[in-house]
C-alpha cells in the first residue's frame, strides 16, 4: 500500500466508509504493532496501546491534514503511547524487578561494585550518545530504522505497506541510513 493509496483510504474512512477503515485498519496495523513491539510492551499493555492508537486515530480524523502520512502519525501516536505506558509502570513497580532485588542479596565486594557501577555508566553514556546520533538523522531514517527494529521484524511488504516505499528501496534506503549513523557515531567515537 502506497501513501497515496493509504491517503485516499483514510480520506474515505474520515467520510465514514466502513470498508475504507476496515481496509486501513488492516494495511496499517503491522506498522503499529512493529511500534509496540519495538518498545516491548507486555502483551496487555500491548494491545492497550494498539487500541488506544486506533482510538486517538478516530478521534482525529478530521485534524489530519495530510492523509498520505496517516502512517506516520499512527507510528508517532504508537511510540507516545507506548512511553506512557512505560513511563506509568515505571512509577508503579520501582523495585519489582527480580535482577534489582537479587543485587541486593549479593555479597559483592566494594571494588566489585564501583567496577560494575563504572561499566553501567560506560554503558548508558554509549546508549544515550547512539539514540542522540540517531535523532539527528533524518525523519525518514528514524521511521525506517524504527519500523526494522521490530522484534520480530515485520516484512518489507509490511514496510512498504506502512511507510510508502517500494519493497526495493528498503534495502538500500536502510543501507544508507545506517551509513549515516555509523558517521555520525564515528565521529563521537562511540564503540
Amino acid at each position: 500500500m502506497d501513501r497515496d493509496s493509504i491517503g485516499k483510504l483514510f480520506q474515505s474512512a474520515a467520510g465514514g466508509d466502513e470498508v475504507a477503515w476496515k481496509a486501513l485498519v488492516e494495511g496499517l496495523s503491522p506498522l503499529v504493532w512493529s511500534v509496540i513491539r519495538a518498545h516491548g510492551l507486555t502483551d496487555a499493555d500491548g494491545h492497550e496501546v494498539y487500541q488506544t492508537t486506533w482510538f486517538r486515530l478516530a478521534q482525529h480524523l478530521r485534524r489530519i491534514r495530510e492523509p498520505d502520512k496517516v502512517g506516520s502519525w499512527l507510528a508517532s501516536t504508537a511510540r507516545h503511547e507506548c512511553l506512557k505506558v512505560i513511563k506509568a509502570a515505571r512509577r508503579l513497580a520501582p523495585t519489582d524487578d527480580p535482577e534489582t532485588l537479587d543485587r541486593a542479596d549479593d555479597d559483592q565486594t566494594p571494588e566489585q561494585a564501583v567496577i560494575d557501577s563504572e561499566e553501567a555508566a560506560a554503558e548508558a553514556e554509549r546508549v544515550r550518545q547512539v539514540w542522540q546520533a540517531f535523532q539527528e538523522l533524518g525523519e525518514n531514517c528514524r521511521r525506517l530504522l524504527r519500523v526494522l527494529i521490530a522484534s520480530p521484524p515485520p516484512s518489507y511488504q509490511e514496510v512498504s505497506a506502512a511507510l510508502g516505499i517500494a519493497v526495493g528501496s528498503i534495502g538500500p534506503i536502510r543501507g544508507r541510513c545506517l551509513r549515516r549513523l555509523r558517521a555520525r557515531l564515528a565521529e563521537r567515537e562511540v564503540r
